[in-house]
Parts: C-alpha cells; structure tokens; sequence
C-alpha cells in the first residue's frame, strides 16, 4: 500500500505569506496530503464529477470575474454549491478580497479561506513545486550525500569502509556535506531525487575515535547544504583481491531508488587510494557524461580504429 504524508497548513501559511480569513481550526491541526491543486472554474459553473475536494484551491481573476458578473442569487447559489463540497482550503490570488457570501459558507463548512498577494499562475506553479517536495514519496538510506562540482554524489557501503572520512576530506577540499549516515531521499519527481539529512543530524559527521562532530562550526556555512539532487550513486566496498572491476568506464550501471533509475559506479577500497580525489574525478565525468561527452566510449573508438575494426 502506498503510503502518504501530509503537511500542516501553516507550513503553506508561512512559505507563501497567505494571510487568513476564516480558519476552522488551528493551521497546525489542518493537514494539506495531495499535491495537486486545481482552479474551480468548472465546479463554480456547476460541474463537479471529478471534482477532488483535497485538492487546494485557487480562485483568481477569471473565477472571480465570472462571479462578478452573475446577479447576487445565481452568485450565492454558485458559492453555496462550491464550499458544500468542502474542499480542504481555498486560496484567493492577486489579493482578491472574498465575497461576503464566500465567509459565510467557508464558516458554516468549515473550509479554510486564504488570502496570497501574488498572481494566479506563479502562485500555483511555486505552490505545486513545494507541495511536490514536502509530500514527495521517500525512504532513508544508509549512506552519505556530498555535493561536489554540483553533483550530488550518494555514498553507499558497509559500515567503516570510509565513507564519513572520506566526505570530511572532500568538505575540506571545498565541496559541501549534505548528509551522513542517514539520508532521506524524496521522489520529487519521475525523473529527479533529491537527498537531505534528518532533522536531527543535520550538519553532523561521526568519526570512529573521535566522536560526532559540528561541520558547520568547525568548516563554515559553506561547507554544509540542506539538500540536493542525486545525480550519481557511488558503491564503496572494500578490494577483492582477483574481482575483475570496470577499468574503462564501459559498464553503465544503475541504482533504482523510489522507481528512478540513478546512475551508479562501484569504487574499490584498499589503504594507499585517495578516495577524495576519485570522487572528484567521479563527479566531473558524470557531469560531463551528461554534457553529452564519454571519455571511455571515445577511447573506445579510437582502439577500434587503430585495431581496423572501426564500423
């Protein structure tokens, strides 16, 4: 069964600066849990077979005018019919200010009524984004998010192969940590993941010997993010002396995290390898992959042509 989540409305209240008319309850205690909203165009002209009363919705400009421009019976028996269907809140764009009928039947249906200066459609676009981050299906891994060069590089691995050194030394060298030992990771869409820390290691690194450790106080802001993109999960495990591992760059590999298919190398670990900078150099060609550039398969053409064997 798929599983949900839901956030307070006074998340939306503070984020977008939305000023309330009329609350049914505490916005803590009134749960938004769809991530779709929707313009009632077509429900204020009375049309409500698909209507989805979770969805947050919009009224703006249009909606307003159209009911404007109805005399004041058909306008409160269209309102009337709207707020019956008790949609979880309604927001007014553009500073419309509600009719009076609007109040009155947000309060005897218990609908929350909302009030954002901004205009309908990047109102709508900014709120959807959110709403699709803060609901987004997630899980937590094991493991360690670093941002290096811009790419979001998820370390995986049993536990003491090196992953939280390996993330200070790179913090060291400039890039930024984002999570160690536990990382929430959010579909926030069918294409993108986006990893973050638990609230409550957020910014911590545990080092064996040494105990957990503050990287914003001892490296700065700047070597800290909230969150990011996973552009490239990386398997640290320790070297198996005879395994035969990609030494071209040939092997494309994939991790699927949440139904999205992550690129994935595997890194060999032994004493004496600079992981930091094979992490770097891990980054950058991955960046440059998507650029449209593969390093290994124009090597690879190259041996063809010099072996005769080009297509």
């Amino acid at each position: 069964m798929k599983e949900t989540y839901s956030i307070p409305l006074s998340s939306l209240i503070d984020e977008f600066t939305l000023t309330p008319v009329y609350l049914p309850d505490d916005a803590e205690k009134i749960m938004i849990s769809n991530t779709e909203v929707n313009r009632p165009g077509l429900a204020l002209a009375g049309f409500f077979e698909k209507f989805e009363h979770t969805r947050i919705q919009l009224v703006g400009i249009a909606e307003y005018r159209y009911l404007e421009e109805r005399d004041e019976a058909k306008r409160n028996a269209k309102i009337d019919d709207f707020f019956r269907h008790k949609p979880v809140a309604v927001i007014m764009t553009t500073a419309l200010e509600p009719f009076p009928r609007m109040r009155e039947m947000a309060e005897s249906n218990g609908v929350p009524l909302l009030i954002v200066r901004e205009k309908t459609s990047p109102f709508m676009a900014a709120l959807i984004a959110y709403l699709n981050v803060q609901l987004a299906p997630r899980i937590t891994r094991h493991g360690v998010l670093v941002e290096v060069y811009g790419e979001g590089l998820l370390l995986l691995g049993d536990s003491g192969v090196g992953k939280s050194e390996t993330a200070i030394e790179l913090v060291k060298r400039g890039h930024r940590l984002i999570a160690d030992d536990a990382v929430e990771i959010k579909r926030v869409s069918a294409k993108t993941l986006v990893g973050e820390a638990p609230a409550i290691i957020r910014h911590y690194v545990e080092l064996r010997g040494i105990g957990i450790v503050d990287v914003r106080r001892l490296f700065g802001m700047g070597a800290v993010k909230n969150s990011e993109r996973i552009d490239l999960v990386i398997n640290l495990e320790p070297w198996v002396q005879g395994k035969m591992y990609d030494r071209l760059g040939l092997d494309k590999q994939t991790m699927e995290i949440l139904g999205v298919e992550i690129p994935s190398i595997t890194i060999p670990v032994k004493p004496g390898r600079n992981l930091a900078i094979i992490l770097e150099i891990a980054a950058m060609n991955n960046r440059q992959k998507k650029m449209g550039y593969n390093t290994a398969e124009e090597f690879n053409r190259k041996l063809m042509g010099q072996m005769g064997l080009e297509e």
